[in-house]
This record gives C-alpha cells, sequence and structure tokens, in this order.
C-alpha cells in the first residue's frame, strides 16, 4: 500500500510537472496571428515614351509653261519697204511727203505713177501728209476709172475716197502750205486707186502714185 501511494505521489508530481512545463510554454510562446499580412505589391511602372517624328515631304512640282509666238513673216518683193501697221486693230501707217527736192510734183520724190502701196484689203490707212514744197500741193485717194490722169480735174478720172489737207469741193485751187502737214484716214476696200494731188493740172503734171488694197497682202509694203 506504501508502494501503491508512492506511485500516485511520482504521477501526481510528473503531472504537475507537465502541466508546469506546459504553462511556461503556453506563457512564453508569441502569439500567432490569424491574419495573414497583406503586401501589396504592384508591378513597376515602367512608362515608355515613344518619340515618333511624322516627317511630311512635300514634293512641288515646278510647271513650265511656254507661250510660243509665232509670228507670219511674209516674203517681200525685191526692192519693197514695209510699212508701219498695228496688225492688232488693221491699221496702216502711211507718211507721204512732197520733198523740196526734184520733180515739184512728188509723193516720197517719185512721180508719174512710180511709187506702188500695197495694203491687205479692208483695213484702215491713216495718212501723214507734208509738204515742203514751195508751192501748195494735197493728198487724195481716188477710185480711178482711166489708166492715168488724162485730165486737169481729177474727177473726170475717177471718184474720191479720202481727202486730206483739202476738202471734195476745194480740191483743185485749195492745199497746204510749205512745211505744213495734214492727217485723214480711211478704210480701203479691195482696190486699186490712185493718191494724187487735185490742185488743177499737178497730177497731169506727175503727181500720182498707185495705192493697191488686196486680200494676198498680209504685210503692208511699198515699192518704186
Amino acid at each position: 500500500m506504501a508502494q501503491t501511494s508512492t506511485t500516485v505521489v511520482v504521477a501526481v508530481v510528473i503531472a504537475i510537472i507537465l502541466v508546469a512545463v506546459a504553462a511556461y510554454y503556453v506563457a512564453t510562446r508569441h502569439p500567432v496571428s490569424t491574419t495573414l499580412p497583406t503586401t501589396t505589391t504592384l508591378p513597376p511602372t515602367t512608362t515608355t515614351i515613344i518619340s515618333t517624328t511624322s516627317t511630311s515631304t512635300s514634293t512641288v512640282t515646278s510647271t513650265t509653261s511656254t507661250t510660243t509666238s509665232s509670228t507670219s513673216t511674209s516674203t517681200l518683193p525685191s526692192g519693197a519697204v514695209a510699212l508701219p501697221y498695228d496688225a492688232s486693230n488693221h491699221t496702216v501707217f502711211l507718211y507721204i511727203v512732197s520733198l523740196s527736192t526734184g520733180n515739184p510734183f512728188n509723193f516720197n520724190g517719185t512721180s508719174n505713177g512710180q511709187l506702188h502701196i500695197y495694203i491687205p484689203a479692208g483695213w484702215t490707212v491713216i495718212v501723214y501728209y507734208t509738204n515742203q514744197e514751195s508751192i501748195p500741193h494735197n493728198f487724195n485717194i481716188l477710185q480711178n476709172d482711166t489708166a492715168t490722169p488724162n485730165n486737169a480735174n481729177i474727177l473726170a478720172d475717177g471718184k474720191f475716197l479720202l481727202n486730206v489737207g483739202t476738202t471734195s469741193s476745194t480740191y483743185e485751187t485749195q492745199g497746204i502750205s510749205s512745211g505744213a502737214s495734214a492727217s485723214g484716214s480711211v478704210v480701203v476696200p479691195a482696190g486699186i486707186y490712185w493718191i494724187v494731188c487735185g490742185i488743177a493740172g499737178h497730177a497731169e503734171a506727175g503727181m500720182w502714185g498707185v495705192l493697191i488694197a488686196s486680200t494676198s497682202v498680209t504685210v503692208p509694203y511699198a515699192i518704186s
């Protein structure tokens, strides 16, 4: 019986020791947290700046416009002299002078039909007449019906188209004096005309030339 009591005592002591050890372990151990720490780890943010260079290439095409000016040149007869003219308005400029040398009955130094003037038909003739002779003269364009003047009165040989330095009623006696000038203009239809002084007897003395207006003439000219 004494042995049994000893065994019980030993068991109790052992139990007390185990309890004490357990209590000490519990007392000294750190409490375990049941809440998991929340760790927020964001992935590194990499900002990549891509520099895009947009190159706009503008191609400028240079266009050269070439305007070709075509000039129609007619071959003039030998000895012909081109007259000044304006093709844009179909105008011929005719400069006539009665020179103070040679035959006193002259146009540009010519007489007796020697001077021939050619113009395009239907063009306007502007006449600038100057008298350098010591006696009066005038200038007329006459649509003649005879080959040469054969009357002191030129209207016996045709009809007037233009009077310069006179009138259709005073042409036999009135002209411009030495050093004076006069002008006039007229549209000349196709045909053959005289250029002639109307003062009585001057045409018969040789003061006349020929004016031809033709559709075959493109560049006005004179020949003598």
